[in-house]
């Protein structure tokens, strides 16, 4: 509750603030130098606006901005919204090579209408406007981003920040903006070299730590790293040649206590009582290298050419060292309970007995690589006509290795020692556990609890291993004919053809002492283990010591040995392929005009978007049966295409030179999930079900994707009131030293400003991930049948489940946002400012069948954000608070796959300061220091809307870095 208080709070020191603030905006005392012309040119009466047209000629006349700190990326990145011909949310370098925040998933997070989710402790996915990042898209200089999940999801904690200039998030999309979200489109714009005056060059090189010690050794990781990036522009010829080079070499390390409950078990009581719990102290490390370069050629007025490349490698490791204790839920020999307190039908804390704990070194690896390729060619045929036609390339792999290794007090439930131990509920959500036996003793390699039995083997362990491959080609060409006069400033259409193919496949195996089979008696059932030693992963829940080891060594020496396995711990057979082409013609008209007092600018259009779809997936052969471990697979195919239009307006009313109204009406849709559109189907028998004839109840059932899935779309409407205020910032300076076509010289200026804005995004055809339909499976008898049980068979319908578009529902929001520089408020508070900004977010869907409506996953019914900044002569300091509600998101599930769970939410603090030197020896050279996850933020899934029963628990401790920036003047 004092969360939402906070956010109410937040919402409204943005609508009371501004009242103030908008009897300030008379001018300051100017605290910095401004060149004449931009002085003169400035100088616009609100009582008569100049058009937007008349604006972009005076535009041309003013100077560039100079980009340095904290304060000048703020006004930057007001420019950008400002300027934009549609509902835009902005991000602007504070200087060459330095985007403020930690990551651009970190800076994308702070914008107004956004919000992060964290993945092993760095922001990595969007949220827009309450839909997750299903729903959204991402672009590199236009360019349509893949992935490197197993779905569409942009993970953005891939991308090196000094990479880009600025980031601009399309809130309305128009019919120019190819491969836009339904919600939103996150474009990053890398640098221009022809923009900039003269040459220019920045390096930035930071030592990164973890406050909590270092979970577990290991190769691979450690609990420190580091982070060197450099950008350098130049221009050759005379001004017509401009090259940008970057690299960025990071090593980010992680430390995560994790908890995973299995569940909650029911005691003879009735009450919930936690079943199980998998305990982990990981040791995470992120290495990325990222290559950047650009040339970019204009030799004369009428031709622009640019070649982007971009390449990025990314590796995640991560060393978890800890216990599974089978409780509640406990398979031979369940362990019993005597329980403590209980409170509201929860069993507080308690002791078991007769439990036998699985000692877990495992070992989880990320391996991805990232292309981007783009080249565009502007043509100018006259002062009307232009042409602009661009290629673009954009590719990711991932290889993933999760390896699991079990070891114990002896084989099975029977044998071996038991234990017994207490449990405690804490009330931050931890599970706190004090076995008593001491597990640096007597344990050897071995299945504890008998999981491998049920496919003949001893399993000491278990790896997953997929690998995903996604590339997508795009050619765009599109004509602009320019008005000199009238209501429109041009029109443009075009065209743009893409392809875009993913595929998943993953390889499994069983670990086992020896490779042999339970059946054939050559399973070896233990052990010993060498090279082992004591470490103490799980003190922090109260486990003591237990015996850790390198599985890899166990593996080379020959204690564990491979055994393929058949199918999916997922139960659909796990790899596709799916291919799309779309083929999307354009016509947009871009608005410049007055009515009356009023200026109206922006644009409208209409894109068609035909697309083809063909998935393809494995299914279990008709009419087969097991044969030990190994299952005949057939593979199946489907396809469909459709066409889909999207109209979209856009209209900006502006009531005064600082007062905008903007609007937007569009049609977006959102392409379904890869994973759901795999055409593969997984039967599987329930042995227990064999007799009953109730279809609902029966045998078999089934589950898979649906290659027929068409997209689900949104009716979106968006409306948002901005003023600006008048008044530069503090430390800020218009002349030619630096950029010259900034955004920030082209408004003229000024302070901050205030907007409320309100969303509605009505959804159709919203994709249902379980549907069900009724199947007769006679065609896969006898499938695991005896033919005693194949006379038994109750009936050979089931039920299938898979996603279809049955679903409908809206989301709707108010947001609001104050940038506040103090000294329009007063010159006493010269060099401080604030930006507040909260957002309200409701939801409602409904699927066919099923009239209860829940709430759209991904969704927070509050975000808010709050930075208090100071700069003043080099000096900068910063704190952010990020806030959002609980939510539905997704986490890693077995086999690799993505599941959703209801996470809590909870604010996440970060602070910065700097300091620059301005003249003398070390001119340019700016000192950082920097704090992330200041609060220690406990991460926390729950189920059944009962924040007791946890189902993920981790806690990741503060970071924190030292760095040196300098940039060559």
């Amino acid at each position: 509750m004092k969360h939402k208080l906070l956010a109410m709070a937040i919402a409204s020191a943005c609508l009371g603030t501004c009242a103030v603030a908008s009897a300030a905006t008379a001018p300051a005392p100017a605290a910095q130098q401004q060149d004449t012309q931009q002085s003169t040119s400035d100088q616009t009466t609100s009582t008569n606006p100049l058009s937007p047209r008349d604006k972009k000629e005076k535009a041309k006349q003013m100077q560039a901005v100079q980009v340095n700190g904290f304060v000048s990326s703020i006004e930057n990145s007001t420019a950008l919204k400002r300027n934009a011909d549609s509902i835009v949310e902005a991000v602007s370098a504070e200087q060459v090579g330095k985007l403020p925040g930690t990551s651009i998933a970190d800076t994308l997070g702070r914008l107004p209408g956004l919000a992060v989710q964290t993945v092993d402790g760095r922001p990595q996915v969007l949220t827009i406007h309450g839909l997750g990042p299903d729903f959204s898209t991402a672009l590199i200089n236009g360019g349509q981003q893949v992935s490197t999940s197993n779905n569409r999801d942009v993970q953005f904690d891939q991308y090196p920040s000094s990479w880009f200039d600025n980031v601009v998030v399309h809130l309305s999309p128009q019919a120019d903006l190819i491969g836009q979200g339904l919600t939103g489109t996150v474009d990053m714009h890398t640098i221009r070299p022809l923009d900039k005056s003269g040459p220019e060059a920045a390096v930035n090189a930071k030592y990164i730590w973890n406050d909590m010690s270092q979970l577990a050794n290991g190769p691979g990781v450690s609990n420190s790293g580091h982070n060197f990036n450099g950008v350098w522009v130049d221009q050759f010829a005379n001004h017509t040649l401009g090259v940008t080079l970057g690299v960025d070499l990071e090593d980010n390390p992680s430390q995560i206590e994790h908890q995973a409950p299995w569940g909650y078990a029911t005691d003879p009581n009735g009450n919930g009582v936690i079943g199980g719990s998998k305990n982990y102290g990981i040791t995470d490390s992120m290495k990325r290298n990222g290559v950047l370069a650009t040339v970019e050629w204009q030799p004369n007025e009428f031709y622009t050419g640019t070649i982007d490349l971009t390449y990025d490698n990314f590796k995640e490791t991560q060393q978890a060292k800890g216990m599974e204790l089978p409780l509640g839920y406990g398979s031979e020999g369940v362990a019993s309970m005597t329980p403590g307190s209980v409170s509201n039908g929860f069993v507080e804390n308690g002791t078991y007995t007769n439990v036998k704990p699985v000692v877990r070194n495992d070992y989880n690896s990320t391996s991805a690589r990232v292309y981007n390729f783009n080249w565009d060619n502007k043509f100018t045929i006259n002062e009307n006509w232009s042409v602009d036609a661009d290629a673009n390339y954009s590719r990711a792999t991932r290889h993933d290795v999760d390896l699991e290794s079990y070891s114990g007090t002896g084989y099975g439930t029977s044998g071996g020692a038991l234990d017994t131990v207490g449990f405690n509920e804490l009330s931050n959500g931890m599970l706190y556990l004090s076995p008593s036996l001491d597990y640096t003793q007597g344990v050897m390699l071995t299945d504890p609890q008998g999981w491998g039995a049920g496919s003949d083997v001893v399993q000491a362990g278990f790896i997953n291993a997929p690998r995903t491959v996604d590339y997508l080609a795009n050619v765009r060409i599109a004509v602009e004919r320019s008005f000199a006069s009238g209501p429109f400033s041009s029109m443009e259409f075009g065209v743009s053809n893409s392809n875009r193919n993913k595929s998943y496949n993953i390889d499994q195996a069983f670990l086992t002492l020896g490779g042999g089979t339970i059946s054939g008696g050559s399973a070896v059932e233990t052990a010993p283990i060498q090279g082992g030693s004591s470490c103490d992963p799980l003190s922090w829940m109260g486990i003591g010591p237990e015996l850790c080891y390198n599985p890899f060594a166990l593996i080379d020496n020959g204690s564990l040995v491979n055994v393929p396995t058949f199918g999916s711990n997922t139960g659909t057979p796990p790899n596709w392929k799916t291919h799309e082409n779309v083929f999307t013609p354009y016509i947009q008209f871009n608005l410049d005009t007055n009515l009356g007092g009023i200026s109206l600018r922006g644009n409208f259009g209409m894109q068609m978007q035909h697309t083809a779809q063909r998935a393809e997936g494995e299914r279990v052969a008709p009419g087969s049966a097991i044969t030990g471990n190994a299952i005949e697979l057939i593979p199946v195919s489907g396809s469909t295409s459709y066409t889909r239009y999207l109209p979209s307006a856009n209209l900006i009313f502006g009531f005064t030179d600082n007062d905008d109204l903007r609007v937007s009406a569009a049609r977006t849709l959102a392409r379904p999930r890869m994973d759901q559109m795999n055409a593969g189907l997984g039967v599987s028998g329930n042995v227990t079900l064999l007799e009953s004839t109730n279809p609902n109840q029966a045998y078999f059932s089934a589950s898979g994707g649906n290659p027929k899935l068409t997209p689900t779309m949104a009716d979106n409407y968006n409306v948002s009131y901005e003023h600006y205020f008048s008044g530069p910032a503090s430390g800020y300076q218009c002349n030619s030293a630096d950029q010259k076509n900034s955004e920030l010289c082209r408004s003229g200026g000024g302070g901050g400003y205030f907007s409320v804005s309100g969303y509605f995004i009505d959804l159709h055809d919203y994709i249902n991930p379980n549907s069900s339909f009724l199947y007769d499976f006679s065609s896969f008898l006898p499938f695991t049948l005896s033919p005693t049980q194949l006379s038994e068979l109750g009936t050979p319908y089931g039920i299938v489940t898979g996603p279809t578009n049955d679903g409908h529902g809206y989301v709707k929001g108010l947001q609001g946002t104050l940038n506040l520089p103090f000294n329009l408020l007063t010159p006493v508070l010269d060099g401080f400012g604030t930006i507040l900004t909260a957002n309200r977010t409701k939801s409602s869907l409904v699927y066919a069948g099923n009239a209860t409506p829940i709430t759209v996953p991904g969704l927070s019914k509050w975000v808010a954000n709050g930075t208090i900044y100071y700069q003043h002569n080099g000096f900068e300091a910063r704190i952010s608070d990020s806030y959002r509600s609980d939510f539905l998101g997704e986490v890693s599930g077995i086999s690799a796959t993505r599941i959703e769970q209801t996470l809590k939410g909870g604010s996440t603090y970060d602070a910065q300061a700097s300091y620059t030197f301005d003249h003398g020896t070390f001119k340019g050279l700016t000192l950082i220091a920097t704090g992330s996850n200041l609060s220690n933020k406990i991460f926390t899934t729950f189920q059944n809307n009962d924040p007791r029963q946890v189902l993920t628990w981790e806690r990741y401790g503060r970071t924190y870095s030292l760095g040196v920036s300098y940039k060559f003047q």
